[in-house]
């Protein structure tokens, strides 16, 4: 009975741990395919195309979906944060022994009672107490990111902001290093060498995670996470 006890409490310590890689919903970052233009009739002896055609003092900047863009990382993130907490309390009552008919109480108890004297006793009480607490914790925080991924328009919205999205593979040696990025760019924030920066882009996704031998050993096992987790009881 004992082994089926410790079983089940180890089950219900074992399955909170293991839960405890939040893993992030699957988005789909693959690239996109330039719209597909219909051909139009061409007037013999025109040089001008609309459907194709750029102006001469425009900078090669994406527009269309299907087109390429920079998307150059600057993300920098410091975060701080410290607390403390002190407090205290005493308290002190007292109750005097009661008088009867103009005299105190006075009586005896039983030997059981864990008392100095159980001789001569009265109801005179006071009780003392005092409490106190303190506490402090501080938390600190930075993450930086550079370097640059390129990735493609996979729509073009109504007010002419572009929705992007791309990923970019790097197999090293023993392990593969994976940069997706996904988001909304304003054309004007894009610049002349058709790149824009990643704090410009709006509801920004950016993962970027490791696989591998070198991401495995630099991950706590699943029974080091049984005492990381919250839910350990000590």
């Amino acid at each position: 009975m004992n082994n089926r006890i410790c079983f089940v409490l180890m089950v219900a310590l074992l399955l909170p741990a293991c839960a405890q890689k939040i893993e992030l919903p699957i988005e789909d970052f693959s690239p996109s395919s330039p719209e597909q233009v219909t051909a139009m009739s061409i007037n013999h002896g025109a040089i001008y195309q609309s459907v194709s055609a750029r102006t001469w003092f425009e900078d090669k900047k994406a527009r269309r979906v299907g087109d390429l863009i920079t998307i150059v990382f600057n993300e920098q993130t410091d975060a701080s944060k410290t607390a403390s907490t002190s407090a205290s309390k005493d308290s002190f009552t007292s109750m005097a022994n009661p008088t009867i008919f103009g005299s105190s109480l006075q009586f005896n108890v039983p030997g059981v009672v864990p008392l100095q004297t159980n001789i001569g006793n009265n109801l005179q009480t006071s009780i003392d107490t005092s409490a106190d607490f303190a506490g402090s914790g501080s938390s600190s925080q930075s993450n930086s990111l550079s370097g640059s991924v390129t990735v493609t328009v996979s729509e073009v919205l109504g007010n002419g902001n572009l929705r992007v999205r791309g990923e970019k593979r790097v197999r090293l040696n023993q392990g593969t290093e994976l940069v997706q990025v996904s988001g909304i760019v304003r054309p004007q924030d894009i610049r002349t060498d058709n790149s824009v920066l990643s704090s410009q882009i709006a509801d920004a996704h950016i993962n970027y995670k490791g696989q591998g031998i070198i991401a495995d050993v630099n991950t706590n096992g699943w029974f080091g996470r049984i005492f990381m987790s919250k839910y350990w009881p000590f």
